[in-house]
């Protein structure tokens, strides 16, 4: 035995930015000084934006770069479904960390977000899930150190803690440096205002394309959110309900319907 915070505890690490993405660089890092046992399942190129999707019209392939390193041809979704059906042998992880994205999840960004659909997966398989993004304003500029001094003590509280198995935790570190944090806020999911434009463009033969841009304000809308705990300079902490079912809907719906 050593005596790492989560010795004996198999983590799988995954993420959306790709397998050479510095914040799963940085993951591992930490990853491996709360256990001996780390296994390493990422996409082989970045999936940001790829939300829960899943590779059904083409074969998915992994690809080995060490002993527990795979990068999966696929979406995040893939790379844990292969990581625990296929990849790893023995034993199923008893944790799944997803990150460290390089930006925020927040509020509805959430239902895009292929970090936050990664943990999904590995609550949908019945593993402890945590995907932890570093928000930043300006992406050269990604404060990782925040995220690498905060994460090691707040995994092992989350472990420590427990969650019901039927929901993942969402984290968020804010983009100031590590002294300036405020603290810990668990947070409820938040809501900015709407708002997205297509940048149209043309290429060298005249063919227009088109960037999908975000034009939502970024001004938290609810107390208490994941939002306004990020803008106050605090680590959000946000449980994420895989039942999306909204139970009071049902109730008028089967009052008008049944």
């Amino acid at each position: 035995m050593t005596g790492k915070p989560l010795a004996g505890m198999r983590v799988l690490l995954s993420n959306d930015d790709g397998i050479h993405a510095t914040g799963l660089e940085r993951l591992e890092k930490i990853a491996r000084g709360l256990s001996d046992d780390v296994w390493v399942v990422a996409p082989e190129t970045d999936q940001s934006g790829a939300s829960h999707s899943l590779t059904l019209a083409e074969p998915v392939r992994a690809r080995q770069l060490g002993d527990t390193k795979f990068a999966v041809r696929g979406t995040p979704t893939d790379s844990v479904l292969m990581a625990v059906l296929e990849l790893i042998p023995d034993k199923r992880p008893d944790l799944v960390l997803s990150g460290i994205n390089r930006g925020g999840n927040l509020g509805e960004d959430v239902t895009y977000s292929g970090t936050v659909a990664a943990a999904m997966e590995g609550a949908l398989l019945g593993i402890p899930s945590i995907a932890l993004s570093q928000h930043t304003t300006h992406i050269r500029h990604t404060k990782w150190a925040t995220a690498e001094h905060f994460a090691p003590d707040l995994i092992c509280r989350l472990v420590a803690a427990g969650w019901p198995s039927n929901v993942l935790i969402n984290v968020n570190f804010p983009d100031v440096t590590e002294d300036k944090v405020k603290g810990v806020a668990v947070s409820i999911q938040g809501r900015r205002k709407p708002g997205s434009k297509l940048d149209k463009r043309h290429d060298p033969r005249g063919r227009p394309y088109y960037w999908i841009c975000s034009a939502r304000t970024e001004q938290p809308s609810l107390k208490g959110s994941d939002l306004a705990a990020i803008y106050g300079g605090k680590i959000s902490v946000t449980p994420l309900h895989l039942d999306l079912t909204h139970r009071a809907t049902c109730k008028s719906l089967r009052a008008a319907l049944e």
